[in-house]
């Protein structure tokens, strides 16, 4: 279960151009660590998938698909990956969480 959510947040990363360096920095932790999440060696913490959902802007349970590489990212950014500071990654974050979440209400209003 590790390959798969290690390999769907390698992909979720890559599609938005951010660098290992700097999501590690975004879920504190070092560079190395991630690298061992992103491979499936370790298993990685709720609380931390919670963060990348937020960030990646996809549901958790979405790290289990072993089919991610269709999933279409609704609110991707545009944005230079290579100055973004961790507080740049919080915020996009946190913007990210409303939109997602207004879209899943507005899903529910028009059903």
């Amino acid at each position: 279960m590790d390959n798969i959510v290690g390999t769907n947040i390698k992909l979720l990363r890559e599609k938005l151009g951010l660098t290992q360096e700097a999501v590690a920095l975004y879920l504190d932790v070092t560079r190395q660590q991630f690298i061992r999440y992103e491979k499936g060696e370790t298993s990685i913490s709720s609380d931390k998938l919670t963060k990348l959902s937020d960030l990646f802007s996809v549901d958790e349970y979405d790290f289990y698909d072993e089919n991610l590489s269709n999933i279409q990212t609704n609110l991707a950014f545009a944005f230079r990956a290579n100055n973004l500071t961790t507080t740049d990654l919080q915020t996009i974050a946190e913007f990210k969480t409303i939109a997602k979440n207004y879209l899943k209400m507005k899903s529910f209003i028009h059903e």
